[in-house]
């Protein structure tokens, strides 16, 4: 069992509250408590109160017990707290907390004492009136006297603090310890110096405060606190008293200054920088660390309706940067600025003037001193007279002239556009350009492509995607712009021209403005579609073949006018042939498509055929085994990729003239008789030599052969 206090130190008619927990137990949950006590640690212990027992308290102390002076509240299940509700001098003396044991086995310790001191109130406030005004800037001294009777080892605090209205702020306290603690406004201030402490004696302290603001006026209050330390080292309030000590009323200085506003740079022109300068002359009665702080303030130009004024930014006593709302952006991003140069000047600086900033500027410069919290406050402030920032505005103004490059007479073509700008009192400006075009003057207006100020390329709605490796859209010179068109279609037909806007930074790195804007004069496409013609030939390596030769027949074909890329052409060829000189009847022999498919005619022949492409325009068919003579022609439709509508196109369909191509038979005979001799030439002397074989070498006296000895080796 263990109690929190080991010695208590009270007042006379304080309430007391000891503590007493039981730990490392076992049996039930919630365990029970009694308590007894005694003047002396060898006197008999008088029983005070328990837990469980309603008629366990001595009759001296039952009446106590049974009006609630004396009480046990338990706290938790192995934890309670004896309660006096009023400490009286007979209350002094040693407790004991007991618990029974509901352990199997007895161990440990089964109770704890604590002693309670108990003293007489004898500790006293004396503040000494303060001086009720003090001017601003002096020194305030406030003095309290804190006392008590040192009958047991307890300490002292002092606490000064400062009411105003309803609030009560602490500004320090000494002790308990020796240590100081100062509230949070005043913190700055006592480690800047402006608030220290006097020793003083026989129970004085004092508290100066330096240079007070009017922020220090209010009522001053002094509080001393007696305390107790215990072994654990917790510090023990016995009792505290507070004391109203005065009200103090600090009267204002106002400082006093010039203001004079004139102008650093004076702008001409739209785009010129302009720089004002608020110079404080004369400057008196500025509290010891005071500071000057400035707000500048735009007033539209008199005759405007209607004329108003617009907080640009100010600069508190702190230096801290307050934006007006109108120009956040331009202070943000660096545009605009306001600084302080020297200890007395303040500029306003914008580094492009636009028409907006013309009006009238004014600066108002305010004092600010240090309050009671540290905190900077504004004490006074004077506005000079305005000045007007103006000039004669001159438009900007931009001309776009277009013209072509590079003419698109026919469809596949390239069509290429340049424009070129010329400027008025814009100065250093960004482009942006929009290429426009429409089919007629009366119908809607396509964009083509963009060109963003910081060269950003983009296509318009009406390019089609396919055709985007097609358009070219760059900047060619300081002034100029140009647009290219590669292989132009009918549908591209139409007008064209360039609308350009003008922008202008701030500075570099900040947002365009747009300055003025100009559409050029339109340059139109025009022409017709015509597209390619071709011929067609077609010839044999040779006329006359023996039958089982082979026989080439070439179709080549040409192109000639607006002649389309090797890649947007294709042939379909078929042969043809005819047994007849000049016969109107043919039977086509093969064909190969324009993707290159062969097909070969079934036909009563024994010849086999091939078709064989040699180049883009030439076809050659191959006849193996020739045995057929007959005229031969071929017939071919060409497809090209129109430049002028962007799709396959069938042209006409082409026939060559003939070929008559003659197969030789007479040969083939002559051939044939030479084979058939030397075949029965031979066929003679191989049955000559059999018969002179069998005639002369055979033996015509026959020997019996011999069954008990080896066959004899005979030969016929």
């Amino acid at each position: 069992v263990k109690s929190i206090f080991i010695q208590q130190i009270m007042l006379f008619g304080q309430p007391v509250s000891i503590r007493c927990d039981v730990n490392e137990y076992s049996g039930p949950r919630e365990q029970d408590f009694e308590w007894m006590t005694s003047r002396e640690a060898s006197g008999a212990r008088m029983k005070i109160i328990s837990t469980f027992d309603a008629s366990y308290s001595h009759s001296s102390l039952s009446k106590r017990v049974a009006s609630g002076d004396i009480s046990v509240v338990r706290l938790e299940d192995n934890e309670v707290e004896l309660k006096i509700a009023e400490a009286k001098a007979l209350d002094a003396g040693l407790y004991w907390c007991q618990t029974p044991s509901t352990d199997s086995v007895i161990s440990g310790n089964y109770e704890a004492q604590v002693q309670l001191i108990v003293i007489p109130n004898t500790l006293s406030v004396s503040p000494q009136t303060p001086p009720q005004e003090a001017a601003e800037g002096s020194d305030l001294t406030l003095s309290c006297n804190v006392t008590r009777a040192l009958t047991q080892p307890t300490f002292l605090s002092v606490t000064w603090s400062l009411k105003s209205g309803a609030t009560s702020e602490e500004i320090l306290t000494l002790g308990p310890q020796g240590g100081v603690a100062t509230g949070a406004k005043f913190a700055r201030r006592y480690a800047d110096g402006g608030i220290r402490l006097v020793p003083g004696k026989n129970g004085l302290f004092e508290l100066v405060i330096s240079r007070v603001t009017t922020s220090d006026g209010g009522t001053y209050e002094c509080n001393g606190t007696e305390w107790t330390h215990e072994n654990g080292g917790k510090w023990i309030k016995i009792v505290e008293n507070t004391k109203e000590m005065g009200t103090v009323k600090v009267i204002p200085t106002v400082p006093s200054y010039t203001l004079t506003l004139e102008p650093a740079l004076n702008p001409q022109m739209t785009a010129e920088p302009t720089e004002l300068a608020c110079h404080v002359t004369n400057v008196t009665h500025l509290p010891p660390g005071g500071r000057l702080g400035v707000t500048w303030e735009h007033t539209s130009l008199p005759g405007e309706a209607p004329q108003t004024s617009h907080h640009i930014g100010s600069l508190d006593g702190s230096g801290n940067l307050l934006l007006g709302s109108m120009y956040t952006d331009r202070l943000r991003s660096g545009v605009m600025s306001l600084t302080k140069v020297q200890p007395n000047t303040f500029k306003l600086q914008i580094i492009r003037t636009q028409e907006i900033d013309m009006g009238q500027y004014s600066c108002s410069v305010s004092a600010w001193s240090v309050n009671s919290q540290g905190d900077m406050v504004k004490i006074a402030e004077y506005k000079s007279s305005p000045m007007t920032v103006r000039w004669d505005p001159k438009r900007p103004s931009l001309n776009v002239v277009a013209k072509r490059v590079r003419e698109a007479s026919v469809g596949g073509a390239t069509f290429e556009m340049s424009c070129t700008l010329t400027t008025e009192n814009l100065g250093e400006a960004g482009y942006s350009v929009l290429i426009q075009s429409q089919e007629s003057l009366e119908s809607n207006v396509r964009t083509i492509m963009t060109l963003s100020p910081d060269n950003v390329l983009q296509h318009g709605g009406a390019t089609d995607p396919n055709r985007r490796d097609s358009l070219v859209l760059t900047k060619s010179g300081p002034a100029e712009f140009r647009f290219r068109l590669a292989g132009v279609q009918l549908s591209d037909r139409g007008f064209y021209w360039c609308d350009i806007t003008a922008w202008t930074k701030q500075q570099a790195g900040q947002t365009w403005t747009r300055a003025t804007s100009a559409e050029s004069n339109k340059v139109r496409i025009d022409f017709q579609e015509n597209g390619p013609s071709f011929s067609i030939a077609i010839q044999s390596d040779d006329t006359s073949v023996y039958p089982s030769k082979t026989a080439k027949m070439e179709c080549s074909l040409s192109v000639s006018g607006s002649s389309p890329k090797t890649d947007d052409l294709a042939y379909e060829v078929r042969w043809f042939f005819t047994r007849l000189r000049g016969g109107q009847t043919t039977t086509q022999v093969a064909s190969v498509d324009r993707f290159g498919i062969v097909k070969a005619e079934i036909r009563n022949s024994s010849s086999e055929l091939s078709v064989e492409r040699r180049d883009t325009h030439t076809y050659l068919l191959n006849i193996f085994g020739t045995h057929d003579s007959g005229e031969y022609y071929c017939v071919a439709t060409p497809w090209y990729l129109s430049a002028s509508t962007g799709a396959w196109t069938q042209a006409g369909e082409l026939m060559s003239s003939r070929v008559f191509l003659t197969v030789q038979f007479a040969g083939m005979w002559l051939h044939l008789n030479f084979v058939i001799f030397a075949a029965g030439v031979g066929l003679f002397s191989l049955v000559l030599g059999l018969v002179c074989a069998h005639c002369c070498c055979r033996n015509t006296t026959h020997t019996p052969r011999s069954r008990n000895k080896l066959m004899d080796l005979e030969m016929d």
